[in-house]
């Protein structure tokens, strides 16, 4: 007998797409209308793509492992270690680059809250289409052939 799965409901995954476009938005008015130097902005901009790649490749990983600990597999301790220092690595710099920058309190809050909001969204995100992933493979539509 397979393990019932429940699916989100249709509501909760246009919540979850609305709220990471939202913040995909809201970051990038906040670049293109930062003051300031265009190398300020530039390193913003690669410092939120390198924290929402590193979100997504985390979630993986994490995920993966759960899994893996079911079956007795677990990955090479350094793999963790790099991908955990990876987005520690991209949350620190990121962060270091918005304090360090000579604009507008102000700005740098909506800047900052614009980022976790990016960040979190993108991992409510990652788990949403695990668990859609998870929930079709359950029920035989394997979509990789």
């Amino acid at each position: 007998m397979k393990p019932a799965m429940i699916r989100d409901t249709g509501a909760w995954q246009l919540q979850v797409w609305l709220s990471f476009g939202i913040a995909v938005f809201l970051c990038a008015v906040g670049l293109a209308y930062l003051p300031g130097a265009d190398l300020d902005r530039v390193f913003m901009v690669m410092g939120y793509l390198f924290c929402l790649s590193n979100v997504f490749v985390l979630s993986k990983m994490i995920r993966d492992n759960q899994k893996a600990k079911m079956e007795g597999r677990v990955d090479t301790p350094m793999f963790k270690y790099v991908v955990w220092s990876g987005f520690l690595l991209a949350m620190a710099l990121t962060a270091w680059g918005l304090l360090r920058m000579e604009i507008n309190e102000t700005y740098k809050a909506f800047l900052g809250v614009a980022w976790l909001y990016l960040v979190t969204s993108a991992f409510t995100l990652a788990k949403m289409l695990r668990d859609r992933h998870e929930a079709d493979l359950l029920a035989g539509h394997d979509d990789r052939a």
